[in-house]
């Protein structure tokens, strides 16, 4: 109980700090409401259970080891994430469609379905290798000695997805609530622009970092 304890207090740490999950479900939600987040969201948690899953049986150690893999996936994640912050900043600096008789709001809302959120959400996961680094670290550290490992890393992995994405639909629910003040051009076109930089940093971070 207290190993548990201990994983959920490392895991809270973990998941509030803002990284690439966070600004990926704020420019959804920017995007879509909070549909549009919870569903980022959604895909951000189950690409971390399929973390958990490899780590589990062992594939994310693997990942880990090969250099090359490692890199491809880093600079895959660290592209896509880039291309996210570029969309964001071209949003902010031309919204809507010139003469189009199109909103901004209405416009920008067709542009993000469900699924393409889930799908940024997932593809912004899977493509950040840290995160093989940071199960393979972290979760075996709490896996009873004697137990059955498979099932406690899957455990474990999980109960960290699902936490996730509660505090991340959180973030969704917050921009929501905020819809009417974002609603106003300057300020939307303000928010989506530093979305957009901080997606582009982070993607340059992860690019650049070392393991």
């Amino acid at each position: 109980m207290l190993s548990f304890l201990a994983f959920i207090g490392v895991s809270i740490i973990v998941i509030i700090t803002p990284g690439p999950d966070t600004a990926t479900t704020i420019r959804s939600a920017l995007l879509a409401g909070r549909t549009g987040g919870i569903w980022t969201a959604a895909g951000i948690a189950v690409g971390q259970t399929i973390w958990a899953l490899a780590t589990s049986v062992g594939l994310a150690a693997l990942v880990v080891a090969s250099a090359p893999l490692f890199i491809a996936i880093k600079y895959l994640g660290a592209a896509y994430l880039i291309y996210l912050g570029i969309s964001a900043l071209r949003e902010a600096l031309w919204p809507g469609e010139q003469g189009s008789g199109i909103s901004v709001e209405s416009h920008s809302h067709s542009r993000v379905s469900p699924s393409m959120a889930f799908r940024q959400g997932l593809i912004s996961d899977l493509g950040n290798p840290k995160m093989a680094v940071f199960f393979t670290s972290l979760l075996p550290q709490f896996a009873p000695i004697g137990g059955s490992t498979f099932a406690t890393l899957l455990a474990l992995g999980i109960v960290f997805a699902g936490m996730t994405f509660l505090w991340l639909a959180v973030y969704a629910a917050a921009i929501h609530k905020m819809r009417y003040a974002l609603q106003r051009p300057t300020v939307r076109r303000l928010v989506e622009g530093m979305t957009g930089m901080v997606l582009i940093a982070l993607g340059l971070r992860i690019a650049t970092e070392q393991r």
